[in-house]
């Protein structure tokens, strides 16, 4: 018997994004492996926050699951299901597959020890490790991220994950303000974006007077996100080797947010 942990996805769940996944390839031995367990197994490693070696035996070996986990990012497997479930989750919210606003911000973490590529110091966070540039809807579904050394200025950071939101066509054609906080302020940055995208860029700052936790309007569902992935405890700091796979592990983390939602 399978046992059963709480990341799992149910099979309505699996059903639901199934066809998304490459077929196996012909030729060669058929596939022998569940698809099923590997997406489960690749939760695993995201919610409990383990080493690929450390997975329970009751999974598909990890050099398997790791095998599929490397290959669907390589050829843009995961991006494209993340996709697909975020016009899926709009429509099912009541909304326009493709959003008219957005936000951005960027959180510092730091990085395991390990860790050398693309790595520095956030000297107004303090945080010696990389930074996540995320754009998100209102909704607070993940556009586009980008992960770098914690040393890229904000608005330098914030150019290149806008970049890749305008690079995604017609799935944001609707796009025509973006919202961020007082990081961002400057004729150039806004210029700029205006210029490259015709998007308006409206800064929301945060109230002198007030302390703590402050409701900043539709700035704050980039807030929200992050929050969303402290869930995960492999996103509780960066571990991984190269940007590019922590970028994947958070849209993973967001294709089961949306799935949950969905099924």
């Amino acid at each position: 018997m399978i046992k059963a942990y709480p990341n799992d996805l149910t099979w309505e769940q699996w059903e639901l994004i199934a066809d998304l996944f490459p077929e196996a390839k012909s030729g060669g031995r058929p596939r022998t492996t569940a698809m099923y367990a590997v997406m489960n197994a690749i939760l695993y490693v995201l919610c409990q926050g383990c080493t690929w070696r450390a997975l329970p035996g009751d999974f598909p070996a990890w050099p398997t699951v790791y095998g599929y986990f490397r290959s669907w990012r390589k050829d843009g497997t995961w991006l494209r299901v993340h996709d697909k479930l975020y016009q899926w989750a709009r429509v099912a919210a009541g909304h326009e597959p493709s959003p008219s606003e957005a936000a951005v911000d960027s959180q510092s973490v730091e990085t395991a020890t390990m860790i050398s590529q693309e790595v520095g110091y956030d000297a107004g966070k303090h945080i010696h490790g990389r930074k996540r540039h995320l754009s998100v809807d209102l909704l607070g579904l993940v556009l586009r991220v980008l992960v770098t050394s914690a040393s890229l200025p904000e608005r330098q950071g914030a150019k290149l994950v806008l970049k890749r939101v305008h690079d995604t066509g017609d799935k944001v054609k609707r796009l025509h303000t973006i919202w961020m906080d007082g990081g961002y302020r400057g004729e150039e940055f806004m210029r700029w974006v205006m210029d490259m995208f015709r998007w308006i860029v409206e800064i929301v700052l945060r109230p002198l007077e007030k302390k703590g936790f402050v409701h900043l309007p539709k700035r704050w569902v980039v807030e929200r996100t992050f929050g969303w992935l402290n869930w995960c405890r492999r996103l509780s700091k960066d571990y991984e080797r190269l940007p590019e796979t922590s970028e994947t592990f958070i849209y993973i983390a967001m294709i089961r947010i949306m799935i949950r939602r969905l099924a």
